[in-house]
């Protein structure tokens, strides 16, 4: 049986003061549920923090990215053994941020997926399309020729994976999915992970697109969606715990 995740993406946000609230408080709110965990995802100048908060507690830490690549020459870059050496247990590839700003290709986020898990780290692969792309009725087209890249660089390491499907029109706009729409795409999801290999059906499959509070319950309660990938909303504690609760 699958189990459920809600992962907090804290973007390029925090401060070591406000860190040191934010990880006490969620440390104090969650003592942990079975089949159900929670996570963040914090910026590569936090990891060392988050570790030092959380470890020991049932909240599990991140990061956001990393290089497809294991060392060398390539200044600020970091690979996924530097992200484990803190005690890491996911980390972020292919947010639609990346894709966007720093022109991240399909390739690239499934070879950046293969470094992770390389690594000993479970990526949470980020797919979704464009109002754009959306409106032109190519959704189905776009997060399967992004999930196919993977799918297909990682063969059975799928199923070591996570996947979170964040319609990019959702992203901070205070816009979501309905849950009926975001439940379609999950189930498309799930149906290409099955027929790549059955045991690739279990991948937990996230949404990420303005998850709050109030329509935590609801997106959460379709069958195809097992937890969120939060923004905004994972640098308020009190928020970020009811929708984890939910």
């Amino acid at each position: 049986m699958r189990g459920k995740l809600v992962v907090g993406n804290w973007k390029m946000n925090g401060g070591l003061k406000q860190n040191d609230a934010l990880l006490a408080d969620l440390r104090a709110g969650w003592t942990g549920q079975e089949g159900r965990a929670l996570a963040v995802c914090v910026p590569y100048a936090y990891l060392w923090q988050a570790q030092a908060a959380l470890s020991g507690s049932p909240i599990a830490w991140g990061a956001q990215d990393l290089s497809e690549r294991p060392s060398g020459a390539y200044t600020g870059d970091v690979s996924a053994a530097m992200v484990a050496e803190f005690g890491c247990t996911y980390a972020i590839v292919g947010h639609s941020e990346r894709r966007s700003l720093h022109g991240e290709s399909d390739e690239l986020v499934a070879r950046k997926a293969e470094a992770t898990l390389a690594a000993g780290l479970k990526p949470i692969v980020c797919v979704g399309e464009t109002l754009a792309q959306r409106d032109a009725g190519e959704t189905e087209a776009v997060v399967l020729r992004q999930l196919d890249a993977v799918i297909a660089r990682l063969g059975v390491g799928v199923t070591k994976a996570a996947v979170a499907y964040e319609p990019v029109w959702a992203i901070g706009t205070g816009r979501t999915a309905k849950p009926e729409q975001a439940q379609e795409v999950h189930k498309l999801l799930r149906q290409r992970l099955r027929k790549a290999d059955k045991a690739a059906a279990e991948v937990l499959l996230l949404y990420g697109g303005s998850v709050k509070a109030d329509n935590a319950r609801a997106l959460f309660a379709c069958p195809d969606i097992d937890g969120g990938l939060v923004g905004g909303a994972s640098l308020k504690a009190d928020e970020f715990l009811t929708i984890a609760h939910a």
